[in-house]
């Protein structure tokens, strides 16, 4: 009986449209040829079949690193712009910046006062301590 090996990560597996190709690298390699094969028909001519083939190749290149390139299940221009973000945009070392909660209710006295007097007259925010009597021990 044939035997095929299930994998546990479905979200790994991506659709194949044509060719066993996905509709990303199908879009991808369409645009390179749409502009990669006019580069060289048109260039070949002046600059040679050598240099119109390594231009061709120039030009079609990031289309087909956009279409195979992946990180971490992200696609190449989110590495590229997560990169360029964290060292360009951001500073190297960030500083991890807290407020002290208790600076601020003793800048509001009056508040803490008017919570205080709540508690006093309604006694729901109470605690109530129950002690337990040790034996051997008065009070």
């Amino acid at each position: 009986m044939p035997y095929v090996q299930i994998p546990k990560d479905l979200s790994k597996i991506k659709n194949k449209v044509v060719f066993n190709l996905t509709t990303r690298q199908l879009i991808c390699f369409g645009v390179a040829t749409v502009i990669g094969v006019p580069t060289y028909i048109l260039t070949r001519d002046t600059l040679g079949n050598q240099a119109s083939v390594l231009l061709m190749m120039g030009i079609m290149l990031p289309f087909f690193l956009l279409a195979m390139y992946e990180k971490d299940a992200q696609p190449a221009e989110k590495v590229l712009r997560n990169y360029i973000r964290a060292n360009f945009f951001y500073p190297k070392i960030r500083l991890y910046k807290t407020e002290n909660f208790y600076n601020n209710v003793q800048k509001n006295n009056k508040e803490v006062k008017l919570i205080g007097k709540q508690n006093k007259k309604t006694g729901y925010a109470r605690k109530t301590i129950y002690r337990r009597k040790i034996p051997g021990k008065k009070k």
